[in-house]
């Protein structure tokens, strides 16, 4: 699996130079986050607050409560709640974008 950091640094690497959304854009984006485990349960909930006062949400659970472990479970619930985050902060920015360059030309 690649990480960010690694895409990251090809992305660098390659001269990429146009506007983008880097690793730490999406945390900047993060203003608190809250986490809750439902009561009898595996399952835990990451709320991240976006800075414009939207929230995300990402969850994950145990397919054996042997296997649950919070702080593993908040863990992969937050990424799972940053990883929405890509697409909301990719869509604002194609936004800003079209807005000062105007309409792409294509037609796909």
């Amino acid at each position: 699996m690649t990480s960010e950091t690694e895409i990251e640094r090809d992305i660098v690497a390659a001269g990429k130079t146009a506007p983008r959304l880097t690793p730490a854009d999406i945390d900047a984006a993060i203003v608190s986050e809250q986490y809750h485990v439902f009561h009898g349960t595996t399952l835990t909930v990451c709320a991240l607050t976006l800075r414009n006062g939207y929230i995300v949400t990402g969850e994950s659970a145990a397919a054996s409560a042997e296997n649950f472990d919070q702080a593993i479970g908040r863990k992969i619930a937050r990424d799972n709640a940053r990883n929405k985050i890509w697409g909301l902060e990719g869509y604002l920015l194609r936004q800003k974008l079209w807005l000062r360059e105007g309409p792409l030309t294509s037609n796909g």
